[in-house]
C-alpha cells in the first residue's frame, strides 16, 4: 500500500490534471458558444489559446508513445490539431480540444474507478482504538497496534484488525467484505476481520493481522492489480487500434500525395480517430471488476471475466465447498444392555473435552436437544483415532472402527454390518465403547449447502455444458450426493494426487474449451493452479484461496456464482457491442464527410458527440441488477 503523504500527492496532481482539463472544456464550450450565437470574433484568439494548451499533454503522450515504438490515438490527434491549426479551422481545433479533453477525462475515470473501490474500503479503517493492557484501558492511533494485543471492539465500533474474539459475544456486519447483508454471530474462538462492524454486543479481540497484512489491505491490493491486469481481447483491442491509426495515418499521407482537398483529409482524419475505443473496453472491464467487488467476489483483472464468460466445465471438490464442511449428527444407536440415553451421555462426556469438529458437532447436537453434558474425570485425545476417558470405574473410548480393533474392543458383527451400511451412504461413524465391548453407534455427515441444486442449474442455463464433482467418498455415496444436487458426473475415491492427475488430464482434453475449478484455496492450491479459470469460496481470512485463485468468492457459498457468470458474459458482450458501435459510427461519418454533408469542424463535432456512445455503453458493464 501507498505511504499517506504519497497517496496525497498523487490525488494533488490527478486533481491539477482534473482542473485543467476542467478549465479547457467549460472554456472551449463558453467561446464557441459566444461565436456561434453572438458572432464574437475576438473569440478566435480565445479558441487557439486554448488549443495549444490542449496541444500540450497530446504531443506529450504521441511522444511517449513513439519511444515505447506504440502508436497511439494520440498520435493521430496530434496531426489532426496540427492540421487544423494551419488550415486556420479554429472551430476543428477547438472541437478536437474538447474531444481529446474529454477523452483524458473518461481515461482517468477508467483508473479512477478501482481507486475510488480502494477509497471506498479504505473508509473502512478505524483511525483510533482501545488496548486493554492488564487492568487499564488505553486509546491509540490504529497505527501503532502490535500483533497480540489486546483490542477492545464495542457496540457500533469497526474492527480495527484481523483477529480471534478471546472473550464477549457480538453480531457483526461483514457485508463490506462478503456483500452479505445477513449479520454473523461472534462469540470466543471465532475469527473477526478489518472493516466489518460490531452491530451489538462487546468484544475483545486479540489482534493477529494488522495493517497491509490484513484481509481488507490484501482485498484492496487485489483491486489495484486487478484494474492493471489485460485480457487477450483488451491486448487485440490495443492491437487493432494501433494498426487502426496507423492505417489511418498512411491514407492521409496517399490522398495528400494525390492532391485531395486539405479540409477533406482533416475531416476525415477527424472521423475515423478511435479515441472512444481506447477509452471504452479498458472501462467496461473496469466498471465490471467494481460490480463485483462491492458484492464480495475479488475478480483478478479482466483476463479472468473474459474466461469466465466461455466457461463450459466445472471441475469441483464435495467437502466445504459443494458441503458446508461441518459435520452434522444423523443418528445414535445403542446395542446390548446400554440405552440410547446413556450412549448419547456418554458420547457427550467423551467429547466435551475435545477440540476435533466431530466432537463439537455431538456437544453441539446434546445442546440442540438440551441433554445435559457430563464431565469425564479423566480423559486424553488420540490424535486421528478417537478418545479415551473414564467415569468413575468405567473406562470408554469413542472413535473409528480402526481405533476399537487396534484397543483390542469386541465389536460385534451387528455394528460392523451398520458401519459398512452408514460408509454406503455417504456417513462418518464414531463407535463408543465400555469397558472393552462397543455398545453405541454415531452416524454423522456433512450437510449440502442450500440452494446449490438451483445454483448448478442456474449455470448450466448460463453455457456450462458438465459439472464434475471429485470427493474421496465410495462409489455408492458420491452417486446419492451427486444425484441430489443435479450432477451427472461424479468422480468417487479420489486421493489428492488422483484429483490432481485427473484435473491435468481433464484440462489437457478438453482445450481449447474453458475448464474451471471450484475449490477452497487451500486444499485445492494444485488443482486451482491447473484449469483456465480458478474459483475460490470462502476467501475472508484466507490467504491461501485469495492467492491461489483468480476469482474469490469472500464467504463460503457459491449463491454468487451464476451472477459472476452473468456480468462476465454482459461485459464480454458490452465490449463487442462497442466495437460495433464505433464501426457504424465511423461509416456513417465518412459517408458525410465523402458527399460534402460535413466539413472539418462538423467531423470534429460528429466524433466528439459519437465518443459518448460506445463511452456510455461501457458504463452499463458497473451497474448493479436489483436481482443481484
Amino acid at each position: 500500500m501507498l505511504a499517506p503523504h504519497t497517496e496525497k500527492s498523487i490525488f494533488s496532481f490527478e486533481n491539477t490534471l482534473n482542473i485543467v482539463d476542467a478549465i479547457l472544456i467549460v472554456g472551449t464550450v463558453i467561446f464557441l458558444l459566444a461565436h456561434v450565437i453572438f458572432h464574437e470574433t475576438q473569440t478566435d484568439t480565445i479558441l487557439i489559446t486554448l488549443s495549444l494548451i490542449g496541444l500540450i499533454p497530446v504531443i506529450i503522450s504521441a511522444a511517449k508513445a513513439i519511444l515505447k515504438r506504440t502508436i497511439s490515438v494520440d498520435l493521430l490527434a496530434t496531426i489532426a490539431l496540427v492540421f487544423s491549426l494551419v488550415s486556420h479551422e479554429w472551430f476543428s481545433a477547438a472541437f478536437i480540444t474538447l474531444m481529446l479533453a474529454f477523452a483524458r477525462v473518461f481515461d482517468r475515470i477508467t483508473e479512477a474507478r478501482a481507486k475510488r473501490i480502494i477509497q471506498s474500503l479504505m473508509k473502512y479503517h478505524a483511525d483510533k482504538v482501545r488496548i486493554q493492557d492488564g487492568e487499564t484501558v488505553r486509546e491509540i492511533n490504529v497505527k501503532e497496534v502490535k500483533i497480540g494485543d489486546l483490542v477492545i471492539v464495542e457496540n457500533g465500533d469497526r474492527m480495527p484488525v484481523d483477529g480471534t474474539v478471546l472473550s464477549g459475544t457480538a453480531d457483526v456486519d461483514e457485508s463490506s467484505l462478503t456483500g452479505e447483508s445477513e449479520l454473523v454471530s461472534k462469540k470466543a474462538g471465532d475469527k473477526v476481520f478489518t472493516s466489518t462492524i460490531n452491530e451489538s454486543g462487546s468484544l475483545i479481540v486479540k489482534a493477529e493481522k494488522i495493517g497491509a497484512d490484513t484481509t481488507l489491505s490484501r482485498i484492496i491490493g487485489l483491486v489495484e492489480e486487478a484494474s492493471r491486469d489485460k485480457s487477450p481481447a483488451e491486448r487485440t483491442a490495443n492491437k487493432f487500434t494501433e494498426w487502426y491509426i496507423g492505417l489511418s495515418l498512411l491514407a492521409a499521407v496517399i490522398m495528400f500525395l494525390f492532391h485531395l482537398n486539405s479540409r477533406e483529409i482533416l475531416s476525415i482524419l477527424l472521423v475515423v480517430c478511435a479515441d472512444d475505443i481506447a477509452v471504452a473496453i479498458p472501462l467496461a472491464f473496469t466498471a465490471a471488476i467494481s460490480r463485483t467487488a462491492k458484492r464480495g467476489v475479488i475478480v483478478k483483472g479482466s483476463a479472468a471475466f473474459e474466461q469466465l464468460s466461455r466457461l463450459k466445465y466445472i471441475l469441483t471438490d464435495k467437502t466445504g465447498t459443494l458441503t458446508k464442511g461441518k459435520p452434522k449428527i444423523v443418528d445414535v444407536k445403542s446395542y446390548g444392555n446400554c440405552s440410547k440415553e446413556k450412549a448419547v451421555e456418554l458420547f457427550g462426556m467423551g467429547a466435551s473435552e475435545s477440540k476435533h469438529a466431530i466432537s463439537k458437532a455431538i456437544v453441539q447436537y446434546l445442546e440442540e436437544n438440551k441433554i445435559k453434558i457430563h464431565a469425564p474425570h479423566s480423559s486424553e485425545e488420540i490424535s486421528g483415532q478417537g478418545v479415551s476417558f473414564s467415569h468413575e470405574k468405567d473406562k470408554m473410548l469413542i472413535g473409528r472402527l480402526s481405533f476399537m480393533v487396534k484397543e483390542h474392543v469386541l465389536v460385534s458383527d451387528q455394528i460392523r454390518k451398520e458401519v459398512e451400511k452408514e460408509k454406503d451412504f455417504g456417513r462418518g461413524v464414531v463407535i463408543l465403547a465400555l469397558n472393552g465391548e462397543a455398545v453405541g453407534l454415531l452416524s454423522y455427515a456433512d450437510e449440502l449447502r442450500p440452494r446449490m441444486k438451483e445454483i448448478i442449474a442456474e449455470t448450466e442455463v448460463l453455457g456450462v455444458k458438465e459439472w464434475h464433482m471429485l470427493t474421496g467418498d465410495n462409489e455408492h455415496a458420491a452417486a446419492l450426493v451427486a444425484s441430489e444436487l443435479g450432477i451427472k458426473k461424479p468422480h468417487a475415491n479420489m486421493t489428492p494426487e488422483t484429483k490432481v492427475e485427473f484435473v491435468r488430464k481433464f484440462e489437457r482434453e478438453k482445450d481449447p474449451e474453458v475448464v474451471g475449478y471450484i475449490g477452497d484455496g487451500v486444499n485445492d492450491a494444485a488443482s486451482l493452479a491447473l484449469v483456465d479459470v480458478s474459483i475460490a469460496m470462502g476467501g475472508i481470512g484466507s490467504d491461501a484461496a485469495i492467492e491461489a485463485a483468480d476469482i474469490t468468492i469472500m464467504h463460503d457459498h457459491l449463491n454468487r456464482l451464476p451472477i459472476i457468470i452473468r456480468t462476465a458474459q454482459s461485459v464480454r458482450k458490452i465490449m463487442w457491442q462497442c466495437f460495433a458501435i464505433w464501426a457504424v459510427t465511423n461509416i456513417f461519418g465518412l459517408f458525410l464527410v465523402t458527399f460534402g454533408v460535413i466539413g472539418p469542424a462538423g467531423a470534429a463535432a460528429y466524433n466528439f458527440l459519437t465518443d459518448f456512445i460506445p463511452i456510455g455503453n461501457a458504463l452499463r458493464a458497473g451497474r448493479i441488477r436489483k436481482a443481484e
